[in-house]
Order: structure tokens, then sequence, then C-alpha cells
């Protein structure tokens, strides 16, 4: 089985985004626990594309701009970079014969967005991958989706974690004097990925699995104690009750982003790579 793995032709991959996630990616793909080939990588800020190669035995073409990582030999693009790339660039990545793997899931709870990409990836024939991130049970979500009747996610971190979301423009939180745990927001996904892009883009996959944007409530709670950033799924409907808790390490090099979402992305890159199961659309 390891061997017939090892035989098998690699899959070509680009990158947007060279963050956290996006260098994680990158190196796993770079060390051989994914079998592909890094052949380009784009980042709006050149320096960050720059520092990431540097890092990397192989060297992957620096694009310069997003024309020349779509005019590259890529057969599968990875966005680790933010919503607003994703609204920019899917549909054109679709648009030129490429499958496409989303971080940044948040920017799918645009319907009309939604709808449209889902409509080119049927045309042109690409499959949309999505990582399920830093939470689990989406499955057990999914396969109740049409029973349920409550859906409740609960997002605790630290406050410099949260530091820097557009909620804080809005409202005013002095996350800096906090004492103790406390409630920050009380809403619904679609508004919830909007204030808290870099935060809550669990709130996405899990509203997608299971019923919706509009119904699925989202606590986010700031405690300085916390050392960990938990996620909690509440689900209720006809066929009784799901409890899920992930209590995620924060990655090393951003507090802002739970391990598990790093690791969750390279295992989700490594089945599409693999062909073992098609994730996503």
């Amino acid at each position: 089985m390891e061997s017939k793995k090892r035989g098998k032709k690699k899959r070509k991959v680009g990158l947007i985004g060279c963050g956290t996630i996006g260098s994680e990616i990158a190196v796993a793909i770079d060390s051989g626990k994914v079998n592909a080939e890094l052949v380009a990588v784009y980042d709006a800020y050149m320096e960050r594309a720059y520092t990431l190669v540097n890092r990397l035995n192989t060297k992957p073409m620096i694009a310069d701009s997003i024309d020349a990582l779509l005019a590259s030999d890529t057969e599968l693009i990875v966005e680790a970079a933010s919503q607003q790339a994703v609204k920019d660039y899917a549909k054109s990545i679709v648009e030129h014969g490429k499958d496409i793997m989303l971080m940044s899931v948040g920017a799918l709870l645009d319907d009309m967005f939604y709808a449209e990409l889902c409509e080119l990836l049927e045309r042109h024939g690409r499959t949309l991958y999505l990582p399920t991130g830093a939470i689990a049970g989406i499955d057990a979500i999914r396969s109740v989706r049409h029973m349920l009747k409550e859906v409740t996610l609960t997002t605790t971190k630290h406050p410099r974690a949260l530091m820097g979301a557009p909620f804080f423009k809005e409202h005013r939180v002095n996350l800096n004097g906090l004492k103790k745990a406390r409630v920050i927001y009380r809403g619904y996904a679609r508004e919830a990925v909007r204030l808290f892009p870099a935060n809550v883009n669990v709130a996405a996959i899990l509203s997608i699995a299971g019923v919706g944007a509009d119904k699925t409530k989202v606590r986010i709670v700031a405690d300085p104690r916390a050392r960990r950033n938990i996620h909690e799924i509440h689900a209720k409907g006809e066929f009784g009750e799901l409890y899920f808790k992930v209590s995620n390490l924060p990655s090393p090099s951003n507090p802002k982003t739970s391990y598990l979402a790093v690791l969750s992305a390279i295992e989700c890159l490594s089945r599409a790579c693999d062909g073992r199961v098609s994730i996503g659309t």
C-alpha cells in the first residue's frame, strides 16, 4: 500500500496565502507528508512569499500576481489567505480548470457567491475541498441535518486571539481589562464570520453541514485564563442530542489559529492528492 502511494503521480498544487496555515501546508508538501508538488505560491505581501520559499528545500515559483499563479501548470489551488481572497479569486480559479481547497470558508455564507461558485464547479467539472477545520463531528451533523432543530457553537479564546477583529470597530469592549471569562458576542453564523473572520470559520463549515447560516447560533467567549482555543457544538433534533467539545492548542506561530485547523488542512489536501475521498461539494 505504501509503495503504491509513493509511486503515484504527484498532484501539482498552488498556494494563495503564505501566513500560518499556508506555510504549514507548504512545509508538509515539501517534507513529503502530502503526495504533491508545490508549483507556485502567491501572497499579496511578497515578502511573506519569499520568507516561506526560503524555508523550503524545493523552490516553487513565487507568482507576482494572481494571473501568474493561474497561468502556472497547477491542478489544485489552496486558498489560505482571507474571505476576501476567496471572493476575489475562487471563481477565476475554477474557470481556469483547477480544483480548489478553501480555508476561509466564511466567504461561502454569501449565498449568491456560493451559488455562482457551485454553478461554475459543475459547469467546469471541478471539485471544491473544504477542511473541517478546528472542530469535530461534522459528519454526524451532516447525517442528521434534516432532523436538526437547533445548533449552537460556543467558541472560547484568549482575548489576544480575538484582537483586531472587525467586531471591535462596532462594539466597545476592553479586552485588556478582562479579569474573567465574558461572552462578548451572541448571534448567528452569517454575522459571526463577518465580525470575526479570522476566528470562527468553523461556524461556516458547521452551518453549511447543518441548519444554515441564519439558524446556527454562535457565542464567542473571551477568557483571559484560556490556554487553548475551545469549540463546543450542541445540536438538538428529532434524533436526540449531540455534544462535541474540542480543546485546541493554538498554533505556535499564531494564537488566532488552532493547531487542529492546520492539521485538518493538511489531511484534507492529502486526501485530495491521493484521490481517497472527495471532500466538499
